[in-house]
């Protein structure tokens, strides 16, 4: 997968706070992302983000 820091993935399940769009703040084996409504940052593994990924959206 290209993913880059500052695209937003749109996730197959949601956050506890309703929302699936996540902004990327890191990458490597471990993605850190934030949710865009509540602003919570979370280390998720790149397995399972990969995994559950429905839509990029990049900056340009």
């Amino acid at each position: 997968m290209n993913v880059r820091v500052g695209d937003i993935l749109f996730m197959k399940k949601q956050h506890p706070c309703g929302s699936r769009r996540f902004e990327v703040l890191r990458v490597g084996m471990d993605f850190r992302v934030r949710c865009t409504v509540c602003g919570r940052e979370v280390l998720v593994p790149r397995v399972k983000i990969e995994k559950n990924i429905k839509k990029i959206e990049s900056k340009e």
